[in-house]
């Protein structure tokens, strides 16, 4: 039997008006209009799909159950034209990000930059923050964080590879009180730790051995919300800190840095865009989802 979606239409507006003529003004047609039209598609499945009285008008027990399975398949048509006529809007608008601070280094320069470039009309207004909260109920379009914190209800797109925390100290520092050769040795030491926020304990450093994680209370002497405060305040040989690998590499590599306690220090997911779970992304977040895509 072919479909008849005119016919599925006007039935679908006198199942949800529950009235030919409301049904009639929302389409634009009159409503002898409506009438013939349901006539005919009861014609053509050979039974009676809507009762109608002088006051009402009501389904059948075969009109509800054609409801039932053909609403959310139009639902669903109406969805992907939308979603096609989408993609021929050029991406444009105020674009929120919220990137933790450790993954800032993923997001901005050539990334952040060439999708500047390629996309003009969109605006971009990134936040660094690491503070937990719900990007969707503070009005973030996305952010970007380490998988192992987004929740699961999330879309999660990879912006890096496999990350590694380790710690480090600056040659003058190992000089002078020598270099831990277990986590376990950290509370003897001068430690410099990060908090995400006032109030907030010390993050605990998170080390493996022999396929076990477990943590670290260092008891820092120095605290602090500021990685690059963390990095200076090593570098000049005031103790160990702690952070991604990515962000001591240059500093290791010209010999301001020395990691340590590698071997307890195992890989794991990196950092990852993430945005609510829709059907339909808005065409500047599905520009910068398929940018991330073409740049990892």
């Amino acid at each position: 039997m072919a479909v008849d979606l005119n016919g599925i239409s006007v039935f679908l507006a006198v199942a949800e008006a529950r009235s030919f003529r409301a049904a009639a003004e929302h389409l634009g047609v009159t409503r002898p209009a409506v009438s013939q039209t349901i006539r005919r598609l009861e014609d053509r499945v050979g039974v009676a799909l809507v009762q109608r009285t002088t006051r009402s008008v009501s389904l059948t027990e075969a009109g509800e159950q054609l409801y039932q399975r053909v609403a959310p398949a139009i639902a669903e048509v109406g969805l992907a034209l939308n979603a096609t006529a989408d993609r021929d809007i050029a991406p444009s608008g105020l674009l929120r990000l919220a990137v933790s601070s450790i993954a800032e280094r993923f997001i901005s320069g050539p990334l952040l930059s060439s999708f500047a470039d390629a996309y003009p009309a969109v605006q971009i207004d990134l936040s660094v923050t690491d503070e937990a909260f719900d990007i969707v109920a503070e009005g973030y379009d996305a952010g970007v964080r380490l998988g192992e914190v987004i929740d699961q209800d999330m879309i999660a797109i990879p912006v890096s590879g496999e990350q590694r925390q380790i710690a480090v100290a600056a040659p003058s520092y190992i000089e002078r009180f020598g270099k831990p050769s277990h986590p376990s040795e950290l509370a003897q030491h001068r430690c410099i730790g990060w908090r995400p926020a006032p109030h907030t304990a010390p993050y605990r450093w998170e080390f493996g051995e022999n396929g076990r994680e477990f943590d670290v209370a260092v008891n820092p002497q120095i605290t602090t919300n500021d990685m690059w405060l963390m990095i200076r305040t090593a570098c000049a040989g005031g103790g160990i800190t702690f952070g991604m690998e990515e962000t001591f590499r240059p500093l290791v590599s010209s010999g301001k840095l020395v990691p340590l306690l590698q071997e307890y220090s195992p890989p794991f997911a990196g950092f990852f865009l993430y945005f609510p779970n829709r059907r339909n992304l808005a065409p500047k977040l599905r520009a910068l989802v398929e940018h991330v895509r073409r740049w990892r």
